[in-house]
C-alpha cells in the first residue's frame, strides 16, 4: 500500500513538472526567499560564529524539513568558506504535518530559520567571504519545483561585537530549535507497533505531542501517534515499518522539540497516568524546596545576611517585644520576594527568554544597586552613622517588623546565587509544571528559608535560649558588620567581572559618594541638627545614577589554564574522539560555584587527577546569561548554577554530580572508578 501512495505522488510530481507553473495559476520562482545573516559581523579569530539561512515560501507554497517524510526531498548545502573554516550542519526548528493523498510529508509552510556554527580560523585576518548554494524542493498541494539559491555574507575580522537587538533575534530563532534531551530514550517493535518510551518530569505539561523520526523508513510516516504518560516518561505508539539499530528523531510537544536518540530496550504497554499525578509531583517538589530553602540558610550566600538576622533575634528576645509578629513579617518579606522573582522568571520563559534562576544578577547594574545597599548596610552596622527615619517609616518599622520584612527580602534577593541540595531538583520542577503549581514550589522555597526565624518567634522554648538584650549588643553589631563589609568586596569583584575595570571603578566611586552622604547624615545627627538625613538624599541619587553608567564587558572572562570554553559542538567533538568529559557551569555571583572551584577543582590533586587521567575540561560561564548556555542547563532539568556533568566514554547520558564537589569524588571519576 505504501508503494501504491509514492507511486500515485510520484505521478502527480511528474505532471506537476510537466504543467508550466504560470497554468496553474503560480507566479514564476524563485517561491522560497533566502538570507544569509551572521549573528556578528565581526567575529574573533578563532572563535564560533552563529549564521542563520533565514527561508520563507511564497503562500500556498512548503519546503521541506530534513527528513521529508513520504514525499519531497530534504535540501543540500555547498559552502564555500576561507581556508581553514568549517560549517557544522544545519540544525533545523521543528516541523509542521501536512498529509496529502495519504502520505505524510514534514514541510515548512511560513519563515522558518535554520542555524549552523561556523568555525572562524585563529590565523585569520581582513575580510571573510562565506558563499553557500543551496538545491532545494518547492512545492504546492499540487506542483513541485526544484530550485537553487546563491547566498553570501561577508565577515570582517574584529572585536566580536553583537548588537543587542541581532543578539535578541538569534536568541528567538534558537529558542525554536529542538534541545538534547538529558537522559535516553529507548524503543521496543512489538508485532508490527513501534513504542518509544522518552523520559519526561512527572506531572509536567505535554500537549499536542509528535514524534518527527529523523531515522528514515523505521515508522511509517502516514500512521497514527498515540502518547500515554507513564510516571516520569511519555510512552509513544505508532505503526513500524522496520527494526532499526537506533532511532533518532524530534520529539515536539506543545510547539517545542526535543532531540531524541532511542535505543533498543524494553518499553511495554504504558498505563495512562492518573489524574493525581500532577499533584503529587507538585507536592513532593513544594516539601523538596522547602528542605532546600532551610539548608540555605548555611549557604555562603545567605550566612552574610545572618548578621542582620541575628540582631532581628536579639532584640525579639524581649518579653515587651512582638517576636511573633515579627517573625510573621521576615517570612513575608522572604516568601513575597520568592514569589515575585518565582513569576517574574515564569513570565519571562513563557515569552521564549532562557533566563534561570538568579537571573537578576546576570545584570551588572543590579550588581551595583546590591553592592550600595550591602556597603550602607555594613558602615550603619559598624556604626558610622545612625540617621532618624522618617515619622512614616518609623510607624511602618513599629515594633521592628518593617525592618523584620525588610531582611527577610534582602535575604531571599541575596540567596537566589545558591542552589543547594535538594533546591535544583525543585526548581527543575517549577518550570515545567503548571505555573500555579511553579508558584507553589517557588512559595515553598522562601518558606524554607524563614523556617528558623519562624520557630524562633513562635516556640518561646528556642527563644529563651538566646541571650537577653544588653550592652553586648553594640560590640556584637560592630563584629556583625564584617561578613557584610566581605558581601560588598565580593560584589565589588563581580562587578568588576561582568562589566569590567570601568565598571567597577563607577561601582566604587558610586559606593564611596553614596557613604560619604550618610556619614555626613550621621555627623548633623551626632550634633543633634534636625532631619539629619536630608543631605543623604540627593548624594545617594547621585550614586544611584552609576547605574546608568555600567554596562557589561564586551570581552569574554580569561578560561582557567587547561580547562576550554564549553559549547556543544567541543563537546560532540571530545566525546566522538572517545575521551572523558568533566564539563561545569558556574557564575561569578554563584558563591556555590566558587567555594567548589577554589577548594576542589582548581586544586592540585584534582587538576593532577584531571590531566592524568586526560579528562578535557570544559567551563561554561553562565555570568551574563548566555541564553545558549541557558538552554543547556534546562535541558538538564536544572534552573541554575552550578551543575557539574560527568561524561564517560561509552555512555550516551552524562552523570550529573552533585553539587558540593569534593576532591575524592572528582579524583576517582578521573581514575576510572
Amino acid at each position: 500500500m505504501a508503494q501504491l501512495r509514492f507511486a500515485l505522488m510520484s505521478l502527480l510530481l511528474l505532471l506537476g513538472f510537466v504543467v508550466p507553473a504560470a497554468a496553474q495559476g503560480f507566479a514564476k520562482g524563485p517561491h522560497v526567499r533566502s538570507a544569509l545573516v551572521a549573528e556578528t559581523a565581526t567575529p574573533k579569530p578563532g572563535s564560533d560564529v552563529t549564521l542563520a539561512l533565514v527561508s520563507t515560501p511564497d503562500p500556498r507554497w512548503h519546503a521541506y524539513w530534513q527528513n521529508p517524510g513520504d514525499a519531497g526531498l530534504p535540501a543540500e548545502a555547498q559552502w564555500t568558506l576561507p581556508a581553514g573554516a568549517r560549517a557544522a550542519d544545519f540544525r533545523y526548528p521543528v516541523p509542521q504535518r501536512l498529509l496529502i493523498a495519504g502520505l505524510m510529508n514534514y514541510v515548512y509552510e511560513g519563515t522558518f530559520v535554520r542555524l549552523t556554527t561556523l568555525h572562524i580560523p585563529a590565523d585569520v585576518k581582513g575580510v571573510l567571504p562565506v558563499k553557500l548554494k543551496l538545491d532545494y524542493l518547492v512545492c504546492t498541494d499540487t506542483l513541485c519545483v526544484p530550485e537553487k539559491a546563491a547566498l553570501e555574507t561577508v565577515l570582517t575580522i574584529g572585536d566580536g561585537a553583537i548588537d543587542p537587538a541581532t543578539r535578541a533575534k538569534f536568541d528567538g530563532w534558537r529558542a525554536k530549535l529542538p534541545r538534547p534531551l538529558s537522559t535516553p530514550a529507548s524503543f521496543q517493535a512489538d508485532g508490527g507497533t513501534l513504542r518509544i518510551a522518552v523520559p519526561y518530569p512527572a506531572g509536567a505539561a505535554a500537549k499536542d505531542v509528535y514524534f518527527y523520526p529523523l531515522t528514515a523508513n523505521a515508522v511509517d510516516y502516514a500512521a497514527p501517534q498515540t502518547v500515554v504518560r507513564d510516571g516520569d516518561r511519555l510512552v509513544l505508539e505508532t505503526k513500524a515499518r522496520a527494526v532499526p539499530a537506533a532511532l533518532d528523531g524530534v520529539l515536539a510537544i506543545d510547539g517545542q522539540g526535543l532531540i531524541v536518540t532511542a535505543r533498543p530496550g524494553a518499553v511495554p504497554p504504558a498505563r495512562p497516568a492518573s489524574a493525581a499525578t500532577p499533584w503529587l509531583a507538585a507536592i513532593g517538589a513544594f516539601f523538596a524546596a522547602v528542605l532546600g530553602g532551610l539548608i540555605l540558610n548555611v549557604m555562603p550566600c545567605v550566612f552574610p545576611i545572618l548578621s542582620l538576622k541575628a540582631l532581628s533575634l536579639a532584640k525579639a528576645n524581649n518579653d515587651s517585644g512582638s517576636p511573633r509578629a515579627e517573625a510573621l513579617a521576615y517570612t513575608a518579606g522572604v516568601v513575597l520576594v520568592c514569589l515575585a522573582l518565582g513569576g517574574l522568571l515564569l513570565g519571562l520563559r513563557a515569552a521564549g527568554s532562557s533566563v534561570g534562576w538568579a537571573f537578576q544578577l546576570q545584570d551588572p547594574r543590579v550588581i551595583l544597586v546590591l553592592l550600595l545597599l550591602v556597603a550602607a548596610i555594613a558602615f550603619n552596622l559598624a556604626g558610622l552613622f545612625e540617621i532618624t527615619t522618617p515619622a512614616f517609616v518609623n510607624r511602618a518599622a513599629s515594633q521592628g517588623h518593617g525592618g523584620a520584612f525588610a531582611t527577610g527580602a534582602l535575604a531571599a534577593f541575596i540567596a537566589t546565587p545558591c542552589t543547594g541540595p535538594f533546591m535544583a531538583s525543585a526548581l527543575g520542577a517549577a518550570l515545567v509544571l503548571p505555573w500555579f503549581a511553579g508558584l507553589a514550589i517557588f512559595g515553598g522555597l522562601g518558606l524554607g528559608i524563614a523556617l528558623p526565624f519562624l520557630l524562633l518567634g513562635f516556640v518561646p522554648a528556642f527563644r529563651r535560649k538566646l541571650p537577653k538584650p544588653g550592652a553586648w549588643m553594640a560590640t556584637m553589631r560592630h563584629i556583625l558588620s564584617v561578613p557584610m563589609f566581605l558581601t560588598a568586596l565580593a560584589l565589588a569583584w563581580v562587578l568588576g567581572k561582568q562589566a569590567g575595570v570601568d565598571g567597577m571603578t563607577i561601582g566604587l566611586a558610586a559606593t564611596l559618594l553614596g557613604t560619604f552622604g550618610l556619614w555626613w547624615a550621621g555627623a548633623r545627627q551626632a550634633r543633634g541638627r534636625s532631619r539629619a538625613w536630608l543631605p543623604a538624599v540627593p548624594l545617594v541619587l547621585l550614586a544611584l545614577g552609576g547605574v546608568a553608567l555600567v554596562r557589561p564587558a564586551a570581552s569574554a572572562p580569561a578560561a582557567q589554564a587547561g580547562t576550554e570554553p564549553f559549547s556543544e559542538a567541543r563537546l560532540a567533538e571530545l566525546r566522538a574522539q572517545g575521551r572523558p568529559v568533566f564539563a561545569y557551569f558556574t557564575a561569578d555571583w554563584c558563591l556555590t560555584c566558587k567555594v567548589n572551584e577554589k577548594a576542589v577543582i582548581e586544586t592540585a590533586a584534582v587538576e593532577k587527577a584531571l590531566a592524568d587521567g586526560k579528562v578535557a575540561v570544559l567551563v561554561g560561564d553562565w555570568t551574563n546569561g548566555d541564553a545558549t548556555l541557558g538552554r543547556f542547563i534546562e535541558a538538564h532539568n536544572r534552573a541554575g548554577v552550578p551543575l557539574y556533568l560527568w561524561y564517560k566514554p561509552g555512555q550516551d547520558a552524562p552523570e550529573v554530580l552533585p553539587q558540593v564537589l569534593t576532591q575524592d569524588l572528582l579524583a576517582r571519576r578521573a581514575r576510572g572508578g
